[in-house]
């Protein structure tokens, strides 16, 4: 009941967010008077907290409460009979009254529940702030039809309504109960407040001020933002903003939950850390930029289309709310008997923040007509808070063993400092790791290590997935206006692998030193900048082909994720599973090739995401077409896959170590051979992916080959993923060598059907026999891969047999991630070379045959190295 109380209250506190776009437009406002009547209720509500909070301490939350919001209910009435700016001003400092209603609420609520789950249902409580969306979407509608003066009406009936409701249905909490009946007179105002001395609860004011203040500031400009910025009408702006406004209000109880559970320290860094990225983004304004080129000036624009700008600030909203619920975490936990006066000043600093930052806002956009200026604003506001907090926290961790903080309770942010309170199951840190052990792999590791499997893979799907994108979408520039030579075209396929071969190299040692769990979590979110970027570049066919270049590099970033999945995941299963669960891996992970070849030709096609998505492009044959969604339809999916990796994976302890001690690699001369056939198999692989659009759509331009090319990832990505077990059972060395024949057998198809490419049949001829390779390649992907850790193994055995049989078996396990991480680096350049040796040997010879005459002999020499290698009798590495 608390907490439907104060979402109504909420929404009248924040009433003037829409009503006051009208009045300013009635009255002839400017900005700083604008933002001064639309703060005035925020400094009301702001001001009052700290008194209300002590009055529930003293006389109870239930009726202060009530009689708070009955107060305010006639000040939001009275509004409606307001003629002038003054009077409004004056009316609306009785409407923030309604804002006041936090801190009684947080006094009430807390003494219902112990200390254990306070976070949860305060969270639970705090997401009536739910109440701004509330009047975002229905005060517009009501103002359309009826004017604002009856949004004011109806608003102050409402609460007047829920004050009465919330009196005759709720009962006054314990506490205040027992000293009734104990006949305990209440603590003065002067006890209530000692605790206001402290530097600690200013600092949670600090935090507060940004994760509340800045919310309640941004509920209250977004509309005029918008408007503003993107033209929108009043009820489109409203919506949207209630899209940041809703993420910042329910989850709130999320972030209780979580500040319960894994600390509220955890919670404000990932709330000030993400919100000062947003921030970041969300302050670089619209920008031409000029440059003197040796042809002219080349002039372009960047700029934030109103797509991206609703998911960042959904991002922001839903961090925002979980800082939310844990700064009021700490405070019923520090100063259990003063929750009404420390909650007040927090809530009072924060509600000043909801009042200072729009008038401020106001101020600098009539001072330099930059919109973005609030943001910078804010991004200035969340970096010193975060700073302030870690240098807070690194001070209280040197100073742990004083006799004030071990006094503290057992808290989950706490727990390192307490003792061993921090169970495994809490930790992403896993310090004991046997999976040879077949006790611990059936009662602990098999699960474990399966969690984190089934997250990697979709992690890598969509880093496959944009890797390749750009090869979908260069096939479609030409019909959108963009002319660019065929040269160009394979050029702009080429360089998302040549970058994100290059970035293996320096991947595939990272998760030893960074932790696997840290590493994913970055790199999947890294993958948003292209996918960002390609929705902006395709929208404007006067994009410098330098800005393509530059994207099409970004894109390997997907290609660089690989290496270190692969690395991630070896370290997980046992010698007997490995093989398997790195095809599952790569095999999954490789089908986002698939998926992106099937999924993006469909989106392209349609306005998924509406106006704001932008509009689509006609092309030559008439047919509009949405290129940019091969970009924006990768956003959604990235942000959960981000999330689920931070919060689902693990770290191996065991698998720490530096670069120097995985370097030892280099000096392994079975690293280089399986850095040979691995180019063979996965290099053919993701260059014939990246290639096999543009290759058919030039080599059979009668052919609409683009909705079956999908085919061929998806057979090699399945293969894959069905056939590690294969080489579990009969030996990589053996499937690897067949492989190789198979493969030279489809190249030599491919030959002979471009010889007849005139001929009826010629093309399913020509696609048959790519379905051959893509198939050989997934098998051989899956037993090349089998091979590294056998073959290091006997290596370790043969030059360290001084080791211990366990130190043994953990630096083959260290060396085989870190030759699974390098040899996909350098295979990864097959994405670069094969579709630029089909560019250059049409552009030399006028077909690609040259460069499949090339691939051939290069087959065959991966034949001869496996056999003398591995296979033969008298190999020196069976496998």
């Amino acid at each position: 009941m608390s907490t439907f109380a104060f979402t109504i209250s909420f929404a009248v506190w924040t009433i003037f967010s829409i009503i006051g776009i009208r009045i300013q437009q009635d009255l002839g406002l400017s900005d700083t008077q604008f933002g001064l009547l639309v703060g005035t209720p925020i400094l009301t509500g702001s001001l009052v907290r700290i008194v209300l909070g002590v009055w529930a301490d003293q006389y109870g939350g239930r009726p202060v409460f009530a009689l708070t919001m009955l107060a305010a209910a006639a000040a939001t009435a009275l509004l409606a009979f307001a003629e002038t700016y003054t009077m409004m001003l004056v009316a609306a400092l009785g409407v923030g009254l309604a804002g006041g209603t936090f801190a009684v609420g947080v006094a009430y609520v807390s003494k219902w529940y112990p200390r254990e789950r306070q976070g949860t249902a305060l969270g639970i409580f705090g997401a009536g702030n739910v109440g701004a969306a509330v009047t975002k979407l229905l005060a517009p509608l009501i103002m359309v039809a009826f004017g604002w003066t009856m949004v004011a009406l109806i608003w102050a009936a409402v609460l007047a309504v829920t004050a009465v409701i919330f009196w005759l249905v709720t009962s006054d909490d314990p506490q205040t109960i027992a000293r009734r009946a104990s006949g305990t007179r209440p603590r003065s105002a002067f006890l209530e407040l000692e605790p206001l001395k402290r530097l600690q609860v200013w600092r949670f004011a600090l935090y507060y001020f940004f994760v509340f203040g800045a919310f309640v500031s941004l509920a209250l400009w977004l509309p005029h933002y918008l408007v503003g910025v993107y033209g929108l009408d009043i009820k489109t702006a409203g919506l949207l903003a209630a899209f940041y406004s809703v993420p910042a209000s329910i989850f709130r109880a999320y972030g209780g939950h979580l500040s319960d559970r894994k600390g509220a320290r955890t919670i404000m860094y990932w709330t000030f850390g993400v919100s000062a990225i947003a921030t970041f983004m969300l302050s670089y304004p619209a920008t031409d930029y000029v440059i003197h080129g040796i042809r002219g000036p080349i002039s372009f624009t960047t700029s934030m289309g109103l797509v991206p700008f609703v998911i960042l600030i959904f991002v922001l909203g839903f961090f925002m709310s979980l800082g939310k619920a844990a700064v009021y975490k700490h405070i019923p936990v520090y100063y259990p008997d003063h929750v009404g006066a420390v909650g007040g000043l927090v809530g009072l600093i924060g509600g000043l923040g909801g009042f200072v930052l729009p008038l401020i806002f106001g101020v600098m956009l009539d001072l330099t007509g930059i919109w973005t200026s609030c943001f910078m604003l804010l991004f200035a506001i969340v970096s010193v808070a975060f700073i302030w907090m870690h240098l807070s926290i690194r001070q209280m961790e040197r100073q742990h063993l004083s006799t004030e903080l071990d006094a503290l309770p057992d808290l989950p942010e706490m727990r390192e400092i307490h003792g061993p309170a921090q169970t495994a199951a809490m930790s992403r840190v896993i310090e004991d790791w046997r999976p040879e052990d077949p006790g611990f792999w059936q009662s602990t590791g098999r699960r474990i290590a399966r969690r984190n499997l089934w997250i990697s893979i979709p992690c890598l799907l969509l880093a496959f997935s944009v890797w390749m994108v750009w090869s979908m979408v260069i096939a479609k520039l030409p019909a959108i206006g963009f002319t660019y030579t065929t040269d160009q075209l394979f050029w702009l396929a080429a360089l998302p692998g040549l970058s994100g071969a290059t970035l293996r190299i320096f991947y595939s040692f990272m998760v030893p030193i960074f932790g696997g769990r840290l590493w994913t979590t970055l790199t999947t979110a890294s993958l948003l900048i292209p996918a960002f970027g390609i929705g902006y570049a395709v929208q404007n066919p006067d994009t410098p082909y330098v800005i393509f270049l530059v994207l099409a590099l970004l894109c390997g970033l997907g290609g660089g994720n690989f290496a270190s999945s692969m690395a991630n995941i070896s370290f997980f299963f046992p010698k007997a599973e490995k093989g398997n669960a790195l095809a599952l891996n790569a095999g999954l992970g490789n089908l986002g090739v698939s998926v992106m070849q099937f999924l993006v030709p469909l989106v392209i096609t349609m306005s998924v995401f509406g106006a704001m998505g932008g509009s689509g492009r006609a092309t030559s044959a008439g047919d509009l077409l949405w290129v940019q969604n091969a970009g924006f339809i990768w956003v959604p999916f990235l942000i959960v896959a981000t999330i689920a990796a931070w919060f689902g994976m693990n770290d191996i302890a065991s698998a720490r170590a530096s670069f120097k001690e995985q370097a030892v690699i280099f000096s392994r001369g079975h690293n280089w051979i399986m850095c040979w056939l691995y180019t063979g198999t996965f290099g053919s692989f993701i260059g014939y992916a990246a290639a096999f659009p543009l290759l058919a759509k030039t080599q059979f331009p009668e052919v609409d080959s683009l909705q079956f090319v999908f085919l061929g990832p998806l057979v090699g990505a399945l293969s894959r993923a069905g056939t590690g077990w294969i080489s579990d059972r009969f030996g990589g060395g053996r499937v690897t060598f067949w492989t190789f024949l198979l493969m030279i057998a489809g190249v030599l198809g491919v030959l002979y059907f471009l010889g007849i490419k005139d001929q009826p049949g010629a093309f399913w001829g020509f696609f048959a026999m790519f379905m051959v390779l893509f198939l050989a390649t997934g098998i051989g992907n899956a037993s090349t891969f089998q091979m590294i850790p056998v073959i290091m193994r006997t290596v370790v055995d043969r030059t360290s047999p001084g080791m211990a049989p366990p130190e043994r078996l953990r630096q083959a396990e260290r060396e085989s991630a870190a030759i699974i991480g390098f040899t996909s680096a350098l295979a990864a350049y097959g994405a670069f070379f094969i579709p630029k040796a089909y560019g250059s040997s049409i552009a030399a010879t006028g077909g690609p045959e040259a460069a499949l005459i090339g691939f051939l002999v290069f087959y065959v020499t991966c034949v001869a190295v496996t056999w003398f290698f591995y296979t033969r009798k008298n190999a020196s590495v069976p496998c």
